[in-house]
């Protein structure tokens, strides 16, 4: 468990780079591969500004991410797929790369398509910028399978060194581009990108993500969530958009304050729905708490429920995955 968090510390690294550290593990990664050093290491403040780096490049001669990162991935993966047998590579698997995998493999996914909505200008440009992009090694955000082989061989250290030092790296056969670590990330508790306030991954170069709940939203979208009310959020025509906004405003305030009406009530609660154009129901269930708090008050609680739901019964049932006619509690907390 030491090993992972030690690993996923670094695919959330933020902070300038050791340049020393990462030049030196590029170098390693080079030799290890059996490839002569680079003779130029070029650094970029982010990835965006890494592509434009790359395509600046002249006398870098061909990629060899196959060679220094590919291949030896693979071979080691081998390697230990021979000596540890199918069941011990998934177990190993299992207890190391998998914890990160899915966290460090969107965040790679939402920086590629960042860098390419910010550089590609023209539909025919895309391509270009793509194929830069596949010649990256990840460096940070290859943590999840950099974890899986650590302690086990040399043959990845110069790899691992550059991961623990720097962002994403570019590996030619003269010239290599490195990418600075972001300077902020915000995440939410699943690790997804999420921050209402400002960028959720931004760099120094001003390169930045912005999310709500791991959803892509724009720069803008974020400064109007502070002055909402319940007419501007029912007149957003982006449903994702209209959804971060009633999270961000609360549904029990948007119900209290849009004139919605109740559509059933019985002893268990009270069973609101509000109608959204172009979207599903939001269907919510309003409970109070049946034991007092220290002060004497009833706390109330809403519950959302799926669409088709009828009654309050039923919603509340859902909450705890029984149908209605088998709900019937005891004692309510």
């Amino acid at each position: 468990m030491q090993q992972v968090n030690t690993w996923r510390a670094v695919a959330a690294a933020t902070g300038a780079a050791d340049r020393a550290a990462a030049e030196e593990g590029v170098r390693l990664a080079y030799r290890s591969a059996g490839l002569p050093e680079p003779e130029r290491i070029v650094w970029a403040a982010s990835p965006k500004e890494a592509v434009k780096a790359v395509e600046l490049l002249s006398g870098a001669g061909k990629s060899v991410r196959e060679e220094v990162r590919t291949g030896p991935w693979a071979e080691e993966r081998r390697r230990l797929h021979d000596e540890l047998g199918p069941a011990g590579w998934a177990e190993l698997w299992s207890a190391t790369g998998a914890q990160l995998w899915d966290t460090t493999r969107e965040l790679a996914e939402r920086i590629r398509a960042g860098v390419v909505s910010e550089l590609v200008e023209r539909p025919e440009d895309e391509s270009d910028v793509r194929l830069v992009l596949l010649d990256a090694v990840l460096g940070q955000h290859d943590a999840a399978w950099l974890s899986a082989f650590d302690g086990r061989g040399e043959r990845l250290t110069g790899l691992a060194r550059v991961a623990r030092n720097a962002g994403w790296w570019w590996p030619y056969e003269h010239a290599v581009v490195i990418s600075e670590r972001p300077v902020e990330l915000h995440r939410d508790e699943a690790g997804r990108l999420d921050r209402g306030d400002g960028p959720a991954l931004a760099f120094s170069d001003g390169f930045a993500l912005y999310a709500w709940r791991g959803m892509p939203v724009p720069a803008e979208f974020l400064d109007e969530l502070t002055s909402l009310t319940p007419e501007r959020i029912r007149v957003e025509e982006n449903a994702e958009l209209r959804r971060v906004m009633l999270e961000y405003y609360g549904y029990d305030r948007y119900l209290a304050e849009s004139g919605a009406q109740p559509v059933h009530r019985d002893e268990t609660g009270v069973l609101w729905r509000i109608a959204l154009e172009g979207d599903e129901d939001v269907v919510m269930v309003e409970v109070v708490n049946s034991t007092p708090e220290p002060d004497g008050t009833y706390r109330t609680y809403w519950l959302r429920v799926p669409p088709a739901t009828r009654t309050a019964k039923e919603g509340v049932a859902w909450t705890f995955g029984l149908g209605q006619e088998a709900y019937e509690p005891v004692r309510q907390t």
